[in-house]
């Protein structure tokens, strides 16, 4: 068995070496040639598995009978062709999503430092509350941030076995009523829910000044150049964008003008790739009719930093940005992205900073221990994820 695998999936030997041969290559690089004599095929998003691939390669004689894409999102893959030729696929939903939340934090904090607010004064904005938004939405209400959250499908589902979804408002009451608005959806381009430029030049120029945008979900849920314009123009809005229409030959400008710029790695962690991996892995496993050997816990390595004391003299949200930072500090990220861009231009810098992205751990991963005038801290630091004990 050949199982072809995106040169950036981790773990892949330890997880399915056991399966068959292991082939790595770049997840560019991947093709209908690359599947010619591969029985399954293992991706991230770059990969674009469509159907004039996904037929040429049954052309070429490929005996492909499975896809996994080791991400939450599924745009990348056309599902509809897949099971016209009877390959089974498997994604990992929610593998990421702790780490996409973590971005959020870590980013709305090093804006609250920079700018001299305070994250607990504002109110913010999800849009989209699936695996990421409502990790999000969890998050914020556990540390008393006021929330406001839109997600039409769910309202639509509500009453048929999904949680409840009192409080939810319209997109356009969200973007009137929020100081900080977070998208997380997927990418849906036709239908009654589409997603495709949701954020479309009307609604940015609808923005309040001073509003933070902030963009993990799809890069084409943003009209780009509508942003850049209002960027460059008024100069009023604060934007966070991780995603981009066009990757990895984003729009410089656009890139330039962000606050905070980053080449899609808010869900970059280590744990989230692993997670993913062991999804896909499981997956395959089930549709060889195999048992699973490996545990997530047998993938993951102990955290560089593990453990973090602190005592009276910190304000909560400085002792929250200083115990995220200890594991994750987003400013790396955005540097990296600059850095690159101008060495290699920016499609190949793009591509540089994810291939090359240096170890990152979650916010769960740290235990905070907190000295005995320093209990007050303890509810933001927990509905921030982290592990506290006094």
């Amino acid at each position: 068995m050949k199982i072809v695998v995106d040169a950036n999936v981790p773990a892949a030997e330890a997880c399915f070496e056991t399966l068959g041969e292991v082939v790595r290559l770049p997840g560019r690089e991947i093709d209908a040639a690359a599947l010619r004599d591969a029985d399954a095929l293992v991706v991230r998003s770059i990969t674009r598995v469509d159907r004039t691939m996904i037929e040429a390669a049954r052309r070429a004689g490929s005996r492909l009978g499975f896809v996994g894409s080791c991400t939450i999102g599924t745009d990348h893959i056309d599902r509809e062709a897949l099971s016209e030729h009877g390959i089974a696929f498997a994604s990992a939903p929610g593998c990421n999503a702790e780490a996409v939340v973590d971005y959020v934090l870590a980013s709305l904090l090093t804006l609250a430092e920079r700018e001299g607010w305070q994250l607990a004064s504002r109110r913010v904005g999800i849009v989209g509350v699936g695996n990421v938004g409502g990790r999000l939405l969890g998050r914020l209400t556990a540390m008393g941030i006021d929330c406001l959250a839109c997600d039409p499908p769910r309202v639509e589902l509500q009453g048929v076995g999904r949680p409840a979804t009192a409080g939810f408002v319209d997109l356009d009451t969200l973007v009137d009523a929020c100081d900080v608005i977070c998208l997380h959806t997927p990418l849906v381009r036709r239908g009654p829910h589409a997603t495709y430029h949701l954020l479309d030049a009307q609604r940015i120029s609808a923005l309040a000044p001073d509003t933070v945008l902030l963009n993990a979900g799809r890069g084409d849920c943003v009209d780009g150049a509508a942003l850049r314009q209002r960027l460059a123009g008024q100069a009023d809005l604060t934007a966070v964008l991780d995603v981009w229409e066009t990757e990895p030959a984003i729009d410089t400008a656009l890139a330039d003008l962000a606050a905070i710029a980053t080449p899609h790695v808010a869900g970059y962690s280590l744990d989230g790739k692993l997670r993913g991996t062991h999804q896909v892995y499981h997956a395959l496993c089930r549709h060889l009719g195999l048992s699973t050997r490996l545990t997530l816990e047998d993938l993951l390595p102990p955290p560089a930093v593990s453990r973090l004391a602190l005592n009276a003299g910190l304000a909560p949200e400085e002792a929250l940005r200083l115990c995220l930072r200890s594991v994750y500090d987003v400013r790396r990220d955005h540097d990296s992205l600059r850095r690159e861009s101008r060495r290699q231009g920016m499609a190949q810098g793009f591509d540089a900073c994810r291939a090359g992205y240096p170890l990152r751990r979650e916010a769960a991963t740290l235990v905070v221990e907190l000295g005995a005038e320093a209990g007050h801290l303890a509810p933001l630091l927990r509905g921030a994820g982290l592990h506290v004990v006094d």
